[in-house]
């Protein structure tokens, strides 16, 4: 049902862990995701502790979801020093490549707990469905073996 557009975005985000670097607008770090089929949904949810509702951005273009978030410092009184910083800041960034077969008009969007969570509807025209046979009368049909 979707795709990955960039296999080497987890490389990246790997040597930039090491390294110790965090995104920016300009080169976004990548943020984990699950995505799964629940029933007539499609579920995809991005891990984003610690960011704001209002730093996260969903767009959707065609089939193409991309999904952008923040994470800003925390403000620093003058009697606050910092002894230690492991969580990344700056932007993370994420592109998935949707199926045909997904009601990309009707995304429902959550957050909550630092995780975001989009239910895709999938498409009527990709749920399975059965073919009625009509059988006209007075036709006969005989097979031989």
């Amino acid at each position: 049902m979707l795709m990955r557009t960039d296999p080497f975005r987890d490389l990246d985000r790997l040597a930039q862990q090491l390294l110790g670097q965090s995104g920016t607008w300009s080169q976004p770090t990548a943020m984990p995701m699950d995505a799964y089929r629940e029933g007539d949904h499609y579920v995809i949810a991005f891990d984003m502790p610690g960011v704001s509702p209002d730093a996260i951005d969903v767009d959707v273009e065609r089939n193409m979801l991309t999904v952008k978030a923040e994470r800003r410092p925390v403000p620093k009184a003058d009697d606050v020093q910092m002894e230690l910083s492991e969580r990344p800041l700056g932007v993370f960034s994420r592109q998935v490549t949707l199926s045909d077969t997904l009601d990309v008009e009707h995304i429902d969007a959550d957050y909550d707990a630092g995780v975001l969570t989009l239910r895709i509807p999938i498409a009527e025209r990709a749920k399975p469905r059965k073919v009625e046979i009509h059988v006209s009368e007075g036709s006969h049909r005989q097979i031989k073996g």
